[in-house]
C-alpha cells in the first residue's frame, strides 16, 4: 500500500479510537524500511511509493502485538476546548458545543452501522468502544450546555 491508502484503511478500521495522520505515516514508512520491516513496492501514479511488509516485518509486528501496551493516552482537542471554554464568549461556546455535538451524532450514527456490521468478537468489541465513547461525548456535550 502507499502511505495514503495506509491512512485511509487505518482510519476506516479504527479511527474511532486510535487516530493516525499522514504525517505520521510518510515520517514512518522510510524509518520502516530503512530497518528492513518493509520494502519498496512498486511505484505507482504521481509518485507514489508503495511498501510491502517483510518477513522480520510480520515478526515485528507480532512481537508488538504481544507485549505490553502500557497506559492508554486521551487526546482530544474538543475535551481541551471544553476545559478552557469559560475564556470564550457566550456565542463561541454555544457555536463550540452546537458544531461537536452534529458532528459526534453523525459520528455515532457511523459507528452503529460499523459494530452491526462486523462478526469479529474482538473487531466487534472495539467497533462497540467506539459507540460508547462517542456516546459519552455527547453526554458531556449535554452536561456543560445546560
Amino acid at each position: 500500500m502507499t502511505g495514503g491508502q495506509l491512512v485511509a484503511a487505518a482510519t476506516e478500521r479504527f479511527g474511532g479510537f486510535f487516530s493516525v495522520t499522514r504525517s505520521q505515516v510518510y515520517r514512518e514508512l522510510p524509518a520502516l524500511a530503512d530497518a528492513g520491516l518493509l520494502r519498496l513496492g512498486k511505484q505507482g501514479p504521481r509518485s507514489s511509493q508503495q511498501y510491502v511488509i517483510t518477513a522480520a516485518g510480520k515478526r515485528a509486528f507480532k512481537n508488538w502485538l504481544a507485549a505490553e501496551p502500557g497506559p492508554d493516552q486521551l487526546r482530544s482537542p474538543l475535551i481541551l476546548r471544553l476545559v478552557h471554554a469559560g475564556s470564550l464568549s457566550p456565542k463561541q461556546r454555544v457555536a463550540l458545543v452546537d458544531s461537536a455535538r452534529a458532528a459526534y451524532t453523525a459520528k455515532l450514527d457511523e459507528a452503529k452501522a460499523a459494530a452491526k456490521a462486523l462478526e469479529d468478537p474482538y473487531a466487534k468489541a472495539a467497533a462497540d468502544f467506539t459507540v460508547a465513547h462517542i456516546r459519552a461525548v455527547l453526554k458531556l456535550l449535554d452536561a456543560v450546555s445546560k
